[in-house]
Formats: structure tokens, sequence, C-alpha cells
């Protein structure tokens, strides 16, 4: 099931809240979300829940070791137990026909190339508990002594399936007591929408457009075709995946919990290195605490280890190697950085770095899309007028004039507008009927957009979430 969905909005999620407020007991309400989660997952992959109780119970003991035997050779055993079975796992089900087939490519072999379905959400909640075991080891978190409750934790449905990774620690409060208030509430309701139109308004509008120039036949496009392409990709990847972590943050709000912003505004950045400050924000810090800073940081074979974080950080996006290129391509961008390129683009206009990020993410976005390296190598040659049917064609010019408006909305979405007049606005007197009304045109636009997301999600059948297959 995906949030973008008719049957989650209008049957599964008011179900889901009615009981839950319904229910004053915590425990039960514990129970009503773990059994709404559970349904959640096994609506598409029924068979994986299996994996997911397997996962999360593992953990609950490992944790548990670790609080008891803290500091001794026990709590070790169990973090290498836990991180032996979370990335086997997680090897096994993603990776295993990757290697496989790597291999019989080397060797000339015909081995059997396993053709597992790959577990949604395997990599995000495969790092949450690997995230829960680690803290408990170091100690920077007690570990949790009600099973359910750590079940609750790992299998909470608004992030199980695409993130933000939730680290255990961040929210170990919550989950013992929590509270809904009335601005919680609304401001949940307000991020699930504004999330759900980034999806469906535009992220959904966008991978159309993209799939039209990009999967096609690469000798018929043009130049101006592949950059309008990739640009509509551009576009696709952030609002479908910040559009599903604003909804998962909004939910999460509906039921108490306060999870960590997982975008700011990326496409604003001057280099690489800031970009994946804003992109993807828990996934990032995660390789920062749990390889980068254990390997050595920036204290000790800082290029090795940038390369290694990067190289993994391709690898776990998907079980391809245009993945790991993709990922080493923003390795060396960040070396680069670091060892002289921050310096000559601190010099330059602020325009001109970002000019530079928006190129180099277009071009990563390329190395990204295309699992097919043969496929890439013409694309990126159609990009820079190598190949490819000439660089203009007039069916473009009419798919411009035709979503010229949607196109510019899609464009200053990317930029921090809102926020900048959200603050405009707060930090001005204004009398008690001002904010009555402001309240107002909150819920107003709220229904608006739930109105027109309904409309389009009635009449479209292009509905991926694209961070489900990771």
């Amino acid at each position: 099931m995906v949030f973008s969905n008719l049957i989650f909005l209008y049957l599964f999620l008011p179900a889901n809240l009615l009981l839950y407020y319904m229910t004053r007991n915590p425990a039960w309400r514990n129970g009503v979300l773990i059994l709404f989660s559970l349904f959640f997952y096994a609506w598409g992959e029924p068979v994986w829940v299996t994996l997911l109780i397997f996962s999360a119970t593992i953990d609950y003991f490992h944790g548990r070791i670790c609080e008891k035997y803290l500091g001794r050779w026990q709590a070790k055993a169990a973090l290498i137990s836990s991180l032996v079975l979370n990335l086997g796992l997680l090897g096994i089900f993603k990776y295993s026909g990757m290697a496989v087939g790597s291999f019989n490519a080397l060797t000339g072999l015909s081995l059997p190339v396993p053709a597992f379905s790959l577990p949604i959400g395997i990599s995000f909640y495969t790092f949450q508990t690997i995230s829960y075991v680690i803290d408990v080891y170091r100690g920077q978190t007690g570990a949790q002594k009600s099973y359910w409750r750590f079940f609750m934790y790992v299998s909470m449905y608004p992030q199980l399936v695409a993130g933000p990774i939730v680290r255990y620690k961040d929210v170990a409060a919550q989950i013992e007591d929590r509270h809904t208030t009335r601005e919680d509430f609304i401001k949940g309701i307000s991020r699930f929408c504004v999330g759900l139109g980034k999806k469906v308004l535009i992220a959904n509008l966008a991978g159309d457009f993209a799939s039209q120039y990009l999967d096609g036949d690469l000798a018929a496009l043009t130049t101006a075709g592949a950059w309008f392409g990739i640009l509509m990709f551009t576009i696709q990847i952030y609002f479908d995946f910040s559009g599903y972590s604003d909804m998962a943050i909004g939910l999460a709000k509906l039921f108490g919990f306060h999870y960590i912003e997982n975008f700011h505004y990326p496409y604003i950045a001057r280099s690489a290195t800031e970009f994946w400050r804003r992109w993807h924000i828990s996934l990032g810090s995660f390789f920062r605490d749990y390889l980068y800073i254990p390997m050595g940081g920036n204290r000790r074979h800082q290029f090795w280890n940038l390369l290694v974080v990067w190289f993994l950080t391709g690898l776990w996006h998907g079980a391809s190697w245009n993945f790991v290129l993709w990922g080493l391509y923003f390795g060396f961008l960040v070396i680069l950085e670091k060892w002289f390129l921050s310096k000559v683009l601190e010099k330059l206009p602020r325009f001109f770095g970002h000019l530079y990020l928006i190129f180099a993410v277009m071009i990563g976005w390329s190395l990204f899309y295309f699992t097919d390296l043969s496929r890439l190598w013409v694309f990126l040659q159609t990009l820079f007028g190598v190949a490819g049917a000439g660089l203009w064609d007039v069916q473009l010019e009419v798919v411009l004039l035709n979503n010229l408006l949607w196109l510019v909305v899609a464009l200053a979405a990317c930029l921090p507008l809102v926020p900048w007049a959200a603050n405009r606005w707060e930090n001005r007197s204004r009398p008690s009927w001002a904010t009555a009304l402001e309240s107002g045109a909150g819920m107003a636009w709220n229904l608006l957009l739930l109105f027109l997301c309904t409309a389009f999600l009635a009449g479209q059948s292009y509905n991926p979430f694209l961070y489900f297959r990771f």
C-alpha cells in the first residue's frame, strides 16, 4: 500500500485514526498501530512480514544483551551477531543476484542467478534496527524492555517502507509516553497534504514526462529533449521522495511522534557537499555516525573513508552497478571540493555555485536513472550533442508551451519561498480575527490539495514511489 492511494486516504487512514483515538489505554493504542502497520506492509507482500518480524525480534534480544553486558565481550558478540545477521539478510535478498551475475560475467560461468523479490523497505528497517543495537552498545540509549514497544518502533508504517531512517534514541521518550496536541494534529494534516500534493501533482506528472523522453529510442532523442527528460527526473525524484518524507512526518505527528526532517531544499545548495547535507538527511547522518567517523572520519585516511562511504551509499540505493557509479561520482565531487574546488567556488559569485551544483546533480541523476550502462553512454552523448537526432524538436516546444505554468510552479516549489513568506508573516503583529482567518485559510488549502490529488489519482495510472525499490 502507498500513501497516495485512494484506499489509504479514505479507508485505511480514517479507520486507523478512529480506532487509535477511541482507545484510551496506551498499550492498546500501540497494539492498534502495530496491527495497522502489519496490514499496511502485508498489503502488497504478505510473505515478507515474517522477515520484518524476524529482524525486529533478533535485534530486540541483541539490544537487551548489549545493555546487560555493557562494556564486556558478550555485548560485542551481540553487536557482531546483529551486524552479521542484518547485513547478511540484506545481502542475500538485495545483492545476491547482482553478485552472482557479476561473477558470471567475469568468469564466463553460468551459475544460477538468485531471483528474490526484494522485500519492500528492507534497506530502511535494517538500518533502523542496526542503529538501535549500536546505540545501546555504545551506551547512548537504554534497551527497550517491552518487545511490543520495540516492535512498534520498527514496524510503524509511516516510515517503514521508505524512511526517513528513524533512530530509536530520537523517539524513545515518545514510545514510552506521548500525547497528540491539537496543534500537532493540525500540523500533521497540513504536512501530509503538502507531501501528497508534491507526490501527486508534481512528481507523478514529472515522472510521466521523464518516462516519455528517457525510456524510448534514444537515437530519436534530441539534445534539448535529453535535457528536458533528465530535468523531469530531477524534479520527479525530489518531489517523490521529499513528498513521501513529508507525508511520513505528518502521519507520525497524528500519533504523537516527531520525526527528524529528511530534506531541506537540496537544490538551492552551492556544492555537492552542501547538497548531501540537505538531501536524504537521515541516510547521510547514518553513514556519517556509524561508518565514516568510526573509520577515522577527517582524522586519518579521509579520502579513502569518503570513497568507501560513497561506494556503499550508491550500493545501498540498488543492486546495480550504475548506482555504485552514481555513488562514486558524488564521492569524487565531495573529495574535489574538500581538496580545492570549494575554495574556487567561494571566490566566484554565488550564482556560479548554484549553476555548478544543478549541472552536477543532473549528470548524477543520469547515472542514477539508467541501469543499462550502454543506454547511459548513448544518453550522455545525446546530452552533450555528440549523438541523437539534432539539437531541438518541435514536439518539445509544444510540450513546454502546454505545461509552462506547471513547470514554473514545480521549479518554484524547489525554493524555500513558502518558509520565507511564513517567517515574514509570523513576525508581524496581527489581531485575533486575522489569526482565525489564517487558520481557516490553511484548512481550506489542505482541502483543496486533497480534492485535487483525489481527482488526479482517480484518473492516473502512473503512481509509483521510486524509493520503494531501495
